[in-house]
């Protein structure tokens, strides 16, 4: 493997004479353009597997060792898990890309089409096992040596099928036996030549190893009978589940069992539960819970007979299961009451734990089903959740007689669309409460009023966390939030403790669980609320720089910088400002201390922190922290490390010009794996020493022969005389001589960004930038800042002056300009062509065009309300429609379209859940009668942006033509000069060139 240094490789890259002899990008090349994918490193820090994947097709996931030549590739792998004790990699293969389509094309069922298999790698030998038609697999959390597989169901298996089967495997069980007699004797001839001791031992070992491996190949790919003599699982009758293996991984030996519909490990694989399905054809059957001892091998039923169960947990230790049962015995029942079970390690079976009658449950209340069950870390306590007892469906109903409606009331807390939106969330809605196994004593948390209640230390805490909004939710509607209570809830008597304060906070809980606190966005500041003593503190109020986005710009409060965590025992909490890092006293007695010493403000650097470890709830007191960096200067991106017991400047460990990504470090060694971006790659690195990292993939190269990008950062002043910022796109083969279209995208700030790599891909809205830069325009991303009231006349100061300021250089051509944007910047575009003429060419995704009818629209989505947008968000218009009904107007295309004169290109689908439907035919039925040059292109069944691939494909090609025609000047596309009547629709797409 070789090493890449970033800046020298980015200097290659932008030289005018390394795109020599490259072609342009095409629309083609979408489908089999690669990107890392997935990826893990071994707790050991010595393999990492890793998928190559292209955008469509078949890919294939890498097994590598981090130092020697040791690598295998499989193709179409994904979901992969590296065992515990880093000796295994396994992971699912996916059915070869075409199986699939050529089985859609002929409309197979589900049970007939391809199905997934799976790949076991022992990590350092070539040992590779595969299984077919496997649906799932699962490996402790927490412990090594095991793996359980759930088959698919089998395929149908005829008599004549079945014998040549049985006759190969006793063939290939022959041959298995004459090789190991083979082995055998060489290991004595060795010992007979008086060879050392040591080499007879390895020739042994390997002669046992081949064996295994041979076996191991035979008895997967020809999985036929059990010890017992079971038949193929194909002959058996039709059964509730399918067959499971459980195989240790390092013996080999395997365990069978028949019509499992759920499976789960504990954590630390001493058990593992089993949920048997009944036999269809057998009346007698029973559904049966059980536990395998991984250890002993022995079984235990846990529970015997009933309709349904699910949600099984264990605790910690893997001594104790709990999960939820429906036992009626009228299967047509109309109300099903599900129960609360319990098992213990050693007990005969399950015990009902809680069911609608239990002393501490609410009269009309009952276990729920849907809501997730959890031990405390401890094991003393077991959270579950209780619903409302529902009525039973009334049958002498019939559905064709009755009225369907939805009646809007005044005094709702939320409006009907949201409602009907969280429909299937409020029907599943259940209280959180609690229950000690050993005592058995019940006690209801939440209801109607604390409806969200966090668990606290892992449920340690003899108290949990709730809020509610209710009573305040009215304001989403303007506000685009509610201000929320909270409350201390006792999980021994249930008594609550209300927090003194009605935020727009999100309440969070202490790790230890000692404090609330939140950050308060109207007073800009970090609270705690201390549990023992009930006292609120203000624990930022003496720290002088600013804890928020202060680029905020729209009419609302400013985002919080961020926090990041708590040390041991709660002794401090640790936030951010812009810049810096900050360690501060929960009660507000010690100064906060700029642990970060200031040295990102003064080096204009945001550190952000990288949690290594995701089980990790807080920091050791003396713990060296990673962090992320970006100057905001140069926008280079780089690693530090800080400490958190002293005030000293973090420590660089790499800077330079690229954008850092995401980033893995081994369990039990210091090698961390990691993904580095320019604008020329995106590979995968790995490696202990972040300046001397090793690369891992090199897919940039499949983009050698291509005329690639390049990027440049550009600053100018404004009309209103501030400077701005912006990214210029160059093709690689850039000729300053020349002179270059220019298409300018834009949506808000997005400088940030100038090393990030970009993919060629069919657009979702936008267009595509490597495919523009590669086939000869430039592409211009500005920066746009937002006064209060003037979007438009924003974008247009922003826009424009960068448009005027490129129009100055000698390459660029300002009679060929061209912009595109989408959403937000489908609205910017759409309002700049009222305001200018210098635009030859127009494209607008999903618009805006009439700010007074979207205002009281709904965003069909989440079902909420749009006002909020326009008074404290993304419209920045900052005052209702009653108040400055002008703003409205001015700042709406719809009211000056007459002003246009670009040729403009609208896309607007209709299930846009985002900005209605409407808004884009208000705006083209409007150009359409001014006889504006407009076209608007509707994608049936689609949401804001597109999904399917194929409309993906379809507006990347509706894009190039379209700016092509008119910054190019290539002849236009059909559908451009003739439209496409509903006649055709289905059989003609317009996309041939009219000559």
């Amino acid at each position: 493997m070789k090493k890449i240094i970033l800046p020298l490789l980015m200097s290659v890259l932008t030289i005018p004479g390394f795109a020599q002899n490259t072609r342009p990008l095409t629309h083609s090349l979408y489908d089999g353009w690669k990107s890392v994918g997935e990826r893990k490193i071994s707790n050991d820090g010595k393999y990492i597997v890793y998928a190559v994947n292209p955008q469509e097709g078949d890919g294939e996931m890498v097994v590598q060792h981090v130092s020697s030549g040791y690598k295998k590739t499989i193709s179409r792998g994904y979901s992969a898990v590296i065992t515990e004790d880093s000796k295994y990699a396994i992971f699912k293969i996916k059915p070869v890309f075409q199986d699939t389509r050529q089985a859609k094309i002929k409309k197979k069922k589900p049970d007939d089409m391809p199905k997934d298999s799976l790949v076991i790698v022992q990590l350092g030998t070539d040992s590779i096992v595969k299984i077919s038609r496997v649906k799932s697999f699962k490996v402790p959390e927490k412990a090594a040596g095991w793996v359980a597989y759930h088959l698919e169901k089998p395929l149908p298996d005829t008599s004549a099928k079945k014998k040549p089967a049985v006759d190969s495997l006793k063939l290939r069980i022959d041959m298995l036996s004459k090789l190991a007699d083979s082995l055998i004797r060489k290991s004595l001839d060795s010992i007979k030549g008086n060879i050392e001791k040591e080499e007879v031992i390895n020739a042994a070992k390997k002669a046992v190893r081949e064996i295994y491996k041979k076996a191991d190949e035979l008895e997967e790919s020809l999985f036929i009978a059990d010890a017992d003599g079971d038949e193929v699982p194909g002959a058996a009758a039709a059964i509730d589940g399918t067959e499971l293996i459980l195989k240790n991984l390092l013996t080999g030996t395997r365990q069978s069992f028949k019509q499992v519909n759920e499976y789960q490990f504990d954590e630390k694989a001493n058990v593992l539960m089993l949920e048997i399905g009944k036999a269809a054809k057998d009346s007698n059957s029973k559904a049966m819970v059980i536990l395998f001892h991984m250890q002993s091998g022995k079984t235990d039923t846990v529970l015997r007979g009933f309709n349904d169960a699910k949600n099984y947990v264990f605790d910690e230790a893997g001594k104790q299961l709990s999960f939820v049962a429906e036992r009626d015995s009228s299967a047509k029942s109309l109300q099903k009451f599900y129960k609360l079970w319990y098992y213990k390690n050693g007990s005969d079976s399950a015990s009902l734990l809680a069911d609608k009658n239990t002393v501490g449950m609410k009269i009309g209340q009952t276990v729920s089903e849907n809501a997730v069950l959890r031990f405390s870390k401890d094991g003393q306590k077991l959270f579950f959740g209780v619903a409302p007892v529902q009525p039973a469906k009334d049958t002498t109903l019939v559905d064709f007689e009755l009225a369907r409606l939805d009646i809007w009331h005044y005094n709702d807390d939320y409006l009907q669309p949201q409602q009907l939106r969280q429909l299937t969330q409020e029907q599943r809605r259940s209280f959180l409460s609690v229950i000690k196994p050993v005592t058995g004593k019940l006690l209801q948390l939440g209801d109607e009023n604390t409806e969200n209640i966090m668990m606290v230390d892992e449920g340690n805490a003899d108290w949990v966390l709730a809020q509610s909004t209710k009573g305040n939710r009215s304001t989403i509607m303007w506000e685009g939030r509610a201000k929320a209570k909270a409350f201390v809830i006792n999980t021994n008597n249930g008594e609550r403790t209300y927090i003194k304060n009605n935020s727009f906070g999100n309440y969070q809980a202490s790790a230890a669980g000692k404090y609330v606190y939140w950050y308060n966005p109207e007073m800009k500041q970090y609270f705690t609320y201390n549990v023992a003593n009930g006292a609120i503190y203000n624990i930022t109020a003496t720290i002088k720089v600013p804890l928020y986005d202060t680029e905020n710009d729209v009419p609302d409060f400013p985002s919080a910088a961020g926090a990041i965590g708590w040390v041991e025992n709660d002794r401090y909490f640790i936030i951010k400002d812009e810049y810096d890092l900050w360690l501060v006293d929960p009660n507000g007695n010690e100064q906060p201390k700029n642990i970060s010493n200031g040295y990102g403000r003064k080096n204009k650097t945001e550190f952000n922190y990288v949690k290594l470890d995701p089980d990790q709830r807080f920091f050791e007191a003396n713990e060296t922290i990673l962090l992320t960096a970006q100057n905001k200067v140069n926008k280079e991106g780089g690693y530090f490390s800080a400490s958190l017991n002293t005030v000293a400047d973090p420590v660089k460990l790499d800077m330079g010009a690229y954008a850092t990504g995401p980033l893995s470090k081994a369990k039990n060694s210091s090698v961390y794996l990691l993904q580095k971006a320019t604008p020329a790659a995106s590979e995968l690195y790995v490696g202990t020493d972040m300046a001397q990292l090793t690369a891992v993939t090199d897919v940039a190269a499949q983009q050698k022969e291509y005329n690639w990008i390049t990027t440049e950062l550009v600053r100018w002043k404004m009309f209103d005389g501030k400077m701005s910022e912006g990214i210029l796109f160059k093709p690689a083969d850039f000729d300053p001589k020349k002179k270059y279209p220019v298409v300018f995208y834009f949506y808000e700030r997005n400088s940030d960004g100038l090393y990030n790599y970009r993919v060629p891909a069919p657009s979702a809205s936008t267009i595509n930038i490597p495919y523009f830069v590669s086939n000869g325009y430039l592409v211009f991303d500005p920066n746009i800042y937002y006064k209060k009231g003037e979007p438009g006349e924003s974008a247009y100061n922003s826009v424009v002056s960068a448009a005027k300021y490129l129009s100055t250089l000698p390459y660029v051509d300002s009679t060929k300009m061209g912009i595109q944007g989408q959403s937000w910047g489908g609205y910017q575009v759409a309002y700049l062509v009222t305001r200018t003429n210098m635009f030859r060419a127009a494209g607008a995704g999903a618009p805006v065009a009439n700010m007074t009818s979207a205002y009281g629209g709904i965003r069909w989505g989440t079902g909420l309300n749009r006002q909020f947008q326009y008074e404290k968000t993304q419209s920045r218009i900052g005052a209702n429609l009653w108040e400055r009904r002008d703003l409205y107007i001015k700042n709406s295309p719809l009211f000056t379209a007459d002003k246009i004169n670009t040729p403009i290109l609208l896309m607007h689908n209709d299930a846009d859940g985002a900005v209605p439907w409407y808004q884009g035919i208000e705006f083209f039925t409007a150009l359409k009668r001014l006889d504006k040059k407009v076209w608007l292109l509707q994608y049936n069944g689609e949401d804001h942006n597109l999904v399917e691939r194929k409309n993906r494909k379809d507006l990347s090609v509706r894009l190039s033509q379209f700016f092509d025609h008119y910054l190019k000047g290539a002849k236009p596309a059909r559908w451009m000069t003739e439209g496409l009547p509903a006649t055709e629709k289905g059989r003609d797409w317009g996309l041939d060139v009219v000559e």
